[in-house]
């Protein structure tokens, strides 16, 4: 006998522009130019570390990849992060599914951050219509096209449309290609049932994106540079709306991991920044630098002349350069710095607030 399960066509979505945000990007976005506050005499040095590293592994044509939990988008930095993009000094952006959903909802509507203790009471949090319907379905539409999920999104924004192909062109592709192409198949087998069930037109659909001149995914797509997103099944509020469609997100977000470890594979040279991401970065890039160290091992190399830069809010009163702590320090369990101290190369851990940080990059490497 199966498990129950909720039903969400029973949720009631309301409309996002009743939802009161607490940013508004064209109020709280933070300007390049924004003057930082001073760390102490380590931090500094880190920094300045940290930038030659950059400019090195950029002049040698090495990657520099930069993820991040979605307080850097929630704490409006997107301007900071498009500088960083089109001046080349970042060649890969990696964020969660909320980073995601923050960036969006800045593009669509200049606001984003909800209240979510009082909307939780409320029965509210996460329920908002164009938040899970548009995304959702530009994650649906982008599986069938063969898009990564940040790209998805980025895409989204940047042609401010999603095409809709008609079910009869679904049907008959289905039918024709199972034996050729069976991936191509299921992902249409999905879109389908996403346009059958909400009754979508075939065509191009306008969804207007007014504030995507600050959508960090839009810039990535425009300029040709991966930004890829790591969700987690029920971890953000578009798993809430009933177009959520699980098939889709896993085509989008595995293809997304392999970019991203794609981009961990050159990483020998290169530097990888870790900025307020406890979980998703330290997990996704442990398993990519397994991989593409077991590809260099096959080929008589080892991955060890990259820099890895981990920043974030929490103390951490152990020497990292010396490896992991022991079992009895409290410092073992900061995840975050301990995974990337068995990754390879020389690590650097920062306590400091995102905005800080970044801020320095991009004032100190132009």
């Amino acid at each position: 006998m199966a498990n129950p399960r909720f039903d969400r066509f029973r949720v009631q979505m309301k409309p996002l522009a009743e939802r009161r945000n607490k940013q508004r990007i064209e109020r709280d976005q933070v300007v390049p130019d924004t003057i930082p506050k001073p760390l102490d005499a380590a931090g500094t040095a880190l920094v300045a570390t940290t930038t030659e590293r950059i400019r090195r592994a950029r002049d040698a044509g090495k990657p520099v990849m930069l993820s991040f939990g979605a307080h850097t988008i929630k704490n409006c930095l997107a301007p900071v992060l498009i500088q960083l993009l089109e001046n080349g000094w970042i060649t890969h952006l990696a964020t969660n599914g909320a980073g995601i959903i923050h960036d969006w909802e800045f593009a669509y509507q200049g606001e984003s951050s909800e209240d979510v203790e009082v909307n939780v009471e409320a029965g509210e949090f996460g329920n908002w219509q164009e938040t899970g319907f548009t995304i959702n379905l530009a994650l649906v539409v982008g599986a069938y096209e063969g898009k990564g999920y940040g790209e998805a999104i980025g895409s989204l924004i940047h042609h401010e449309r999603l095409n809709i192909p008609a079910a009869a062109e679904l049907k008959a592709l289905v039918r024709d290609q199972l034996d050729s192409d069976p991936k191509l198949v299921a992902a249409a087998a999905d879109l389908l049932w996403t346009v059958e069930r909400f009754d979508l037109a075939a065509g191009p659909m306008a969804v207007a994106h007014d504030w995507k001149q600050y959508s960090v995914q839009a810039a990535a797509y425009r300029l040709g540079i991966p930004f890829t997103g790591h969700p987690m099944i029920g971890h953000d509020i578009i798993y809430n709306h009933p177009m959520n469609h699980g098939g889709a997100v896993g085509r989008t977000a595995l293809r997304d991991f392999l970019t991203f470890a794609d981009s961990v594979s050159h990483l020998d040279g290169g530097v990888y920044l870790s900025v307020g991401s406890a979980v998703m970065s330290p997990m996704v890039f442990e398993k990519s630098m397994s991989m593409a160290q077991n590809l260099a091992l096959q080929n008589g190399r080892r991955l060890d002349s990259h820099f890895i830069l981990v920043a974030d809010l929490a103390k951490s009163r152990w020497d990292w350069s010396q490896g992991e702590p022991p079992e009895d320090n409290p410092d073992y369990y900061l995840r975050y710095n301990k995974t990337f101290s068995r990754m390879g190369g020389t690590m650097g851990y920062l306590c400091a607030d995102n905005r800080d940080l970044l801020l320095m990059l991009a004032q100190q490497l132009g």
